[in-house]
């Protein structure tokens, strides 16, 4: 039987890539799941309520912020956004590794409620890379693209209180990695404290003769 998952925060700068590599994990392996945040707006076409999102009324919203519902939450362009626990504890209970992918405030909010949280940062190969890729969507405004930089020049001072970082290049080579990165953390100490009491107790009792 597989142990409790592991809930892995992913963060990085818009550009760098984080959401398509969650969904090259989703689609490479079988043990992860994506946490689906909670919403007070609305739905859009196609989207299905407790698949892209559990929509919810404000007063609904608030009622789970009252009853302290969430890992985090936050307000963006007036409506709220958050992070349910206990879908994310189900999925850990059923052995699935936790994809959350949201920005710094809300990595380190996760990191105060949980001690067992795995941080990852995902980096682009360089600077001028980050700028190339934004510019190269040839979606967004170069207004939009001056905001995103700036906002990726604030969230730079709080890379290193994550516990990983992972440079995003090939897109493959970044998957595999990742998950090996993920995976390695099943072997932490402080998620094997059961099997260390056990083998340290046999241990014991076979140096006092058993």
């Amino acid at each position: 039987m597989r142990n409790r998952g592991v809930l892995v925060v992913v963060s990085g700068f818009s550009g760098a890539g984080k959401g398509t590599l969650m969904n090259e994990l989703l689609s490479k392996y079988d043990n992860y799941a994506l946490s689906v945040s909670a919403t007070t707006r609305s739905p859009r076409p196609g989207e299905v309520d407790g698949r892209e999102y559990f929509f919810k009324t404000k007063e609904e919203f608030q009622s789970m912020i009252d009853n302290n519902e969430f890992l985090e939450y936050a307000c963006y362009v007036e409506n709220n956004y958050g992070t349910p626990k206990d879908y994310v504890e189900k999925q850990l209970e059923e052995g699935k590794d936790v994809l959350l992918e949201i920005e710094i405030q809300g990595a380190l909010k996760v990191k105060q409620m949980t001690d067992d949280a795995v941080l990852i940062f995902i980096l682009p190969p360089s600077a001028e890379e980050l700028k190339r890729r934004l510019t190269g969507r040839g979606t967004e405004t170069p207004d939009v693209i001056d905001a995103r930089l700036k906002r990726a020049n604030e969230e730079a001072e709080g890379i290193e209180k994550y516990d990983y970082v992972l440079v995003n290049d090939n897109l493959d080579e970044s998957a595999a990695a990742l998950h090996k990165l993920i995976q390695s953390s099943h072997c932490s100490t402080f998620r094997n404290i059961e099997l260390i009491n056990n083998i340290r107790e046999g241990v014991k009792r076979f140096s006092e003769g058993e």
